[in-house]
């Protein structure tokens, strides 16, 4: 499996993933898929801490990470949202994980500070990988969804990347608050 920077190619891939658990699913709010026009916006933004990754297996889109504004504020600008989909086959295998991994390596590289990400609960699987990617948990907001006749809840994880990037970027990390 590959992981790299998604190219227009790719947007009906990515769209149709999306689209299933719009459909289906309870990880998206939405109930219909997304127009491709959304994806290319988002392929095509130029701010500092987007992207838009895919990983393939023999040309298959396996799944899709992304990184976007959390909110449009100019105070927010070294805080991005997550988030990773994959397709039912691709769950499971480790995927998810190597995508978060390199998607934050990008991000310390941008000099993102912190990450942010919702889980539509339960997700026990979400919740699990993004532990493991150093996420935590810092607040659950009951009942913010309704989809399929069910209220949903969701649960705000974050991710510090402060020292990941000062280690990347050599600056001390004993522990002193930095003011750049």
């Amino acid at each position: 499996m590959k992981i790299r920077a998604a190219g227009e190619a790719d947007l009906t891939g990515i769209a149709a993933i999306y689209g299933h658990e719009a459909r289906t699913g309870f990880a998206t709010f939405d109930t219909e898929p997304r127009p491709i026009n959304q994806w290319r916006e988002h392929l095509d933004s130029t701010e500092n801490g987007d992207h838009l990754l895919v990983a393939t297996d023999d040309e298959t889109i396996l799944g899709y990470a992304h990184s976007s504004a959390y909110r449009p504020k100019p105070c927010y600008a070294a805080t991005r949202e997550t988030s990773i989909y994959l397709t039912a086959q691709a769950q499971g295998q480790g995927l998810g994980r190597r995508m978060y991994d390199d998607l934050l390596g990008w991000l310390v590289a941008d000099g993102i500070r912190t990450v942010v990400a919702a889980v539509a609960l339960p997700n026990p699987a979400s919740l699990a990988l993004h532990r493991a990617c150093g996420f935590e948990e810092v607040g659950a907001m009951r009942e913010v969804g309704r989809k399929f006749d069910r209220w949903i809840d969701v649960l705000w994880l974050q991710c510090g990347l402060s020292r990941r990037h000062e280690r990347a970027s050599g600056d001390d990390v004993s522990g002193a608050v930095s003011t750049r």
